[in-house]
């Protein structure tokens, strides 16, 4: 009996509005996959352990709850590492391509474009595609064409197509898949390396975007030595208990930031590098193992502080409105603290678990991945 009223007050409800309703549903990605060639091209050029903090950074700025100029900056700051490592054209071009990368929607809505100038000129007029399965005609917020945020910078006009970027001037792309994995060319001619443009400063106070891009790509110095094994972390394309905050503000998901501060002490102004290596080496091992005993005992329910990275059941975990949202790691790996290797501190990354084994080991920490063992 029951069953039968519930069919009669849906069919009820169908028949009063003419139409079924919508259902909205989130659209996401395999983040890391949007980095993955940048961070190869940036280890080939030499960028070594800059190159991994730098890559987290910038996919992290896909998340829905990303501000929205925050992967601009990220793509900035992509393109000041390409200038050192001597103007690399592969870096360059692949930056120019993330920064048309859709970001993740919450709401199957079009995301809001960023409303400022870049930094450097390589990344003037470009702006991130929108995926096909979003409302082009609404944008998060419920906001209309037309309104803040919905005409990319520089532009007086809506898009046409709507959704499409240089990188992919048709329209918008599939749901959950790359610019990488469609194009080489980010539709912007030569990516030789330049300056920062000179007619770029001029617009940078025009931003309507109230803040939402201050400082989030502030921190990617923690030097991981992880080389590239996050280029499979923070798979967002696991839509399972997501909320509509897809993730946090965090901007710097290296998960450097809580655990690094506090040893920097144990390698600064030794004249004996060979002895201060050591003497951090272990000590961060043995920081990685505390991390990763911490985090076998949180689960998706746990509370935390906002900002804050972890580990939990195996994925990586970022802390929004005080309790975690999880991003899956690619298959074979999962989400483990491991020990930097050049500075003292730790890193939050996703890698197979015999490789983390063999990391803390490497420093001289004894008892495997918790030291309990």
């Amino acid at each position: 009996m029951f069953a039968f009223k519930t069919f009669v007050i849906l069919s009820a409800v169908a028949g009063a509005y003419g139409a079924p309703v919508q259902i909205s549903k989130r659209i996401a990605q395999v983040i890391a996959d949007s980095t993955a060639k940048w961070e190869q091209a940036c280890l080939t050029a030499g960028g070594s352990q800059q190159c991994n903090p730098l890559s987290i950074t910038a996919f992290t700025t896909l998340l829905a709850a990303a501000g929205p100029c925050d992967q601009q900056n990220a793509a900035d700051q992509m393109i000041d590492l390409a200038k050192q490592l001597n103007n690399d054209a592969d870096m360059i071009k692949f930056t120019q391509i993330f920064a048309q990368q859709p970001r993740n929607t919450p709401d199957s809505l079009a995301v809001p474009y960023c409303q400022q100038a870049p930094q450097n000129q390589e990344l003037n007029g470009l702006f991130q595609c929108q995926y096909q399965g979003a409302n082009q005609k609404l944008f998060v917020g419920n906001i209309a064409v037309g309104g803040q945020g919905t005409i990319p910078f520089g532009q007086n006009s809506p898009l046409s197509p709507a959704g499409s970027c240089a990188a992919n001037p048709n329209g918008p792309i599939a749901d959950g898949s790359q610019l990488t994995d469609i194009t080489d060319d980010p539709g912007v001619g030569s990516t030789g390396g330049s300056s920062n443009s000179s007619d770029s400063g001029n617009d940078s106070g025009n931003t309507g975007d109230s803040g939402d891009d201050s400082g989030d790509v502030s921190d990617s110095g923690d030097s991981s030595t992880d080389s590239g094994s996050t280029s499979d972390s923070g798979d967002s394309g696991d839509d399972s208990g997501d909320s509509t905050d897809d993730s946090g503000d965090s901007s710097d998901n290296s998960g450097d930031d809580s655990s690094d501060t506090g040893d920097s002490s144990d390698s600064s102004d030794s004249s004996d590098t060979g002895s201060s290596t050591s003497s951090f080496a272990l000590s961060n091992g043995q920081e990685a193992q505390q991390l990763n005993s911490q985090f076998a005992s949180l689960d998706a329910s746990s509370s935390c502080q906002a900002g804050e990275n972890a580990c939990v059941n195996g994925q990586f975990a970022q802390c929004v409105g005080g309790s975690f949202v999880l991003e899956s790691c690619a298959a074979t790996t999962q989400c483990f603290a491991l020990p930097l290797v050049n500075s003292a501190g730790t890193s939050i990354t996703c890698t197979t678990q015999s490789d983390a084994e063999s990391r803390i080991a490497a420093t001289g920490a004894t008892g495997g991945l918790t030291g309990s063992n």
